[in-house]
């Protein structure tokens, strides 16, 4: 057995974050975390994931799969993908976000049509809204690989708790 590989990973406090979208309208905190003056909440971090473009109602992530993600079958594990198709479908949302708004994900159902693995390379998460209600979003995202082959999809239902001014 060769000897373990290791991986160091930094992030900043996630209250700053939390904090940022209390006072930010979404768009200008994403754009923020963009420009690198917010930083990256810290699952961000642990997987390497990084905003591309934002714009409202639009957000593309990118991140680049490795070993250190690899499950015991030899491919990237699906919590991977979930992950950041959960980051794309929720940053959407708050794209178009008025400050201090709060939400919940309800339900998310995820489909992956190919493998990953580290030899895939930089993959781009894409993030839309298809339905914006009062309350209730629907949203969708896609990871696809540079020659733009889908590897997954997801819809997502998230619920709007509420803002600061107390409107859903």
């Amino acid at each position: 057995m060769e000897s373990p590989r290791s991986r160091t990973t930094s992030w900043h406090d996630p209250r700053d974050v939390v904090a940022a979208l209390a006072e930010l309208d979404g768009l200008e905190a994403l754009e923020r975390t963009l420009a690198g003056v917010l930083p990256y909440p810290p699952i961000a971090e642990t997987f390497g994931m990084r905003l591309v473009e934002v714009e409202a109602g639009h957000v593309v992530w990118e991140a680049e799969p490795g070993e250190y993600l690899y499950n015991p079958i030899g491919t990237v594990h699906a919590g991977f993908a979930v992950t950041l198709l959960d980051s794309a479908m929720g940053t959407a949302f708050v794209s178009v976000a008025r400050a201090g708004t709060t939400w919940t994900t309800l339900e998310l159902k995820a489909s992956f049509t190919r493998a990953i693995t580290a030899d895939t390379g930089v993959v781009r998460c894409t993030g839309s809204i298809l339905n914006r209600g009062r309350r209730v979003v629907l949203t969708e995202a896609r990871v696809e690989d540079a020659q733009e082959r889908l590897l997954a999809h997801a819809t997502s239902t998230l619920l709007v708790l509420g803002n600061q001014e107390g409107r859903g």
